[in-house]
């Protein structure tokens, strides 16, 4: 029986942002592509609970839970690896393969000027001539040029989901304060499973020198490897390239957990 992979999406996106590998990889594996609480299509967030990371944890934990998971390959793109690792902290992670994960910036300065980046996101998501110039390609692959290499490879059909992802995060300011005020990943004494950190070589949201050299510290006896030629979000700009990087390690997992 296939082994559970659960993908996880970044902030202010959706399950959707899986669409260009989940084929290849539900032909290794059952795939569970949850949309985080809070998110355009994901559960309302609980009235009365803080909006913060352990929150969206919880909430992965019961779709999980719903879904008769109790562990899982687990594979998350920014927000979605902090919430990986978050869960392998759990027990609930067979492996991680986290794409240029969030939480580990090195300073105060450095969320400050991603908060920015999202709130300009979320500008251009609500404007109706972005919206229009985003169906014409170089346009497209210029005002995503913040996540993607390029964006010109999203189809013209699917352009409007994204914004409509980033205009329909409700908790997105609250998320992003919340960060600010409870820090980043926090180190592991040591791993519960092994954990591949894939930083995108084009990421300009979160590139490795502010936010992935801290994460080295935290995460001992992390594989880290660099995916060349892709942005931040990095599963529209070259699909086979994240699909080899996750198989590399499940498949790996895989081999060992089989008698021999």
């Amino acid at each position: 029986m296939a082994e559970p992979l659960v993908l996880l999406h970044g902030a202010s996106m959706s399950a959707r942002a899986w669409d260009p590998v989940r084929s290849a990889l539900e032909a290794h594996h059952t795939v569970l592509v949850p949309t985080m609480a809070g998110h355009r299509g994901g559960a309302a967030w609980p009235d009365g609970t803080p909006v913060g990371v352990a929150g969206i944890v919880d909430d992965v934990e019961a779709q999980m839970d719903a879904a008769g998971i109790p562990t899982a390959h687990l594979v998350g793109n920014s927000l979605g690896g902090w919430v990986a690792l978050e869960l392998a902290r759990r027990g609930r992670a067979r492996s991680v393969v986290a794409l240029s994960p969030a939480g580990g910036w090195g300073s105060a300065w450095d969320l400050r000027r991603l908060g920015w980046s999202f709130r300009l996101g979320a500008a251009l998501a609500g404007s109706p001539t972005a919206r229009a110039a985003a169906r014409r390609p170089w346009l497209r692959r210029l005002l995503l040029a913040r996540v993607l290499e390029r964006g010109d490879r999203v189809p013209t059909a699917d352009v409007g989901e994204l914004f409509d992802d980033l205009a329909g995060c409700v908790i997105l300011r609250e998320l992003l304060d919340g960060a600010a005020e409870h820090g980043g990943v926090a180190p592991f004494p040591s791993l519960p499973c092994p954990v591949r950190v894939a930083w995108c070589g084009r990421d300009r949201l979160i590139p490795w020198r502010r936010h992935g050299v801290a994460l080295r510290e935290r995460l001992p006896g992390a594989e880290f490897v660099r995916l060349p030629r892709v942005g931040h979000v990095p599963m529209w700009d070259d699909p086979d390239l994240v699909v080899d990087a996750v198989l590399g390690v499940t498949t790996a997992h895989r081999a060992l957990e089989t008698p021999a």
